[in-house]
């Protein structure tokens, strides 16, 4: 394989638990208590379209500008724990698999939702590993969609065939599928069972 393909949350770092918290207590402004069990389902899945499911299983709509100012809000509240973030927050094993990939000179790229991946990245101190970087910014489709992972590869010069995606939710992992590239999945072999390879940890790979 001639390129990896990361996504952010719950792969490199545990943002997803930032996520849930300020997901939730969204829902609990409309009387709805998401559960983990329906936060699996916001996983990979775009800041609107996440409010939209809410909204949906909260059984309310609101107007264009309600929903615009739960989504700002959602993300101000995200932000302020992603502000104390450093490189302690990387997952286990993520960083010496990064240098490794260098090594064997792999190239390598983000793929995630997340509008901030790239100060995340900063933060980290591991943005530097990254010869691209897709994020919420450059793409119109939301996962399973596989643009993130199609245009992380051109961005990269290398075919769909010749990349492995690295990724923690079902919709990542269909869309690295329908775009033709091996998915690892970094998890549960329950909830991700259409990838390829599945491990807990990228220290799970590392002691393979």
């Amino acid at each position: 394989m001639k390129a990896y393909i990361f996504d952010l949350d719950g792969v490199i770092v545990d943002t997803a638990k930032f996520h849930f918290i300020a997901w939730k207590k969204i829902g609990q402004e409309f009387g709805f208590e998401l559960t983990h069990e329906l936060n699996e389902q916001l996983k990979g899945v775009s800041r609107v379209d996440s409010l939209q499911k809410i909204l949906n299983w909260a059984g309310v709509s609101v107007s264009e500008e309600k929903f615009d100012e739960l989504a700002t809000r959602k993300n101000e509240d995200y932000l302020s724990y992603v502000a104390q973030m450093n490189e302690n927050d990387i997952l286990p094993g993520v960083k010496t698999f990064l240098e490794q990939t260098k090594q064997k000179n792999i190239k390598i790229a983000l793929g995630s939702a997340s509008k901030n991946a790239r100060p995340i990245l900063q933060k980290l101190g591991i943005i530097s590993y990254f010869d691209a970087i897709v994020d919420g910014n450059d793409v119109s489709k939301a996962k399973p969609d596989p643009e993130v992972f199609v245009i992380a590869a051109q961005k990269l010069g290398v075919q769909n065939e010749d990349c492995v995606v690295f990724e923690d939710s079902e919709a990542g992992v269909q869309a690295a599928k329908t775009a033709g590239m091996k998915a690892i999945g970094i998890g549960s072999a329950d909830v991700l069972h259409q990838a390829d390879e599945v491990f807990s940890g990228f220290d799970a790979i590392l002691n393979q």
